[in-house]
C-alpha cells in the first residue's frame, strides 16, 4: 500500500483538518523565529502570528463545512 493510496483513503474532513493545522503549525514557526531573531518587537510579532493563526482558522471553516456535507452525503456508484 503505497502513500498516495493511503492518502486517498482519508476523508475531506480528515484532510481539511490536516490543512488546518499545518497552516497553524507553519504560523506558529514563522512567529517564534521572526520573535527570536528580533527580540525588542517580541509582543508586537506575537500579536500579528495571533492574528495569523486566527485567520488561517477563519480561513479553513468554509471549506471544512463543506468537507463534511460532502462526506455525509452517500456515495454514488461511478459507471
Amino acid at each position: 500500500m503505497g502513500l498516495v493510496s493511503s492518502f486517498r483513503s482519508l476523508s475531506g474532513t480528515t484532510i481539511e483538518i490536516l490543512h488546518i493545522v499545518a497552516g497553524l503549525v507553519a504560523a506558529v514557526g514563522i512567529t517564534w523565529a521572526a520573535a527570536w531573531s528580533y527580540p525588542l518587537g517580541w509582543d508586537v510579532i506575537w500579536w500579528c502570528g495571533a492574528a495569523a493563526m486566527v485567520a488561517t482558522l477563519a480561513m479553513g471553516i468554509r471549506p471544512l463545512r463543506r468537507a463534511r456535507r460532502l462526506d455525509r452525503e452517500p456515495r454514488r456508484s461511478e459507471a
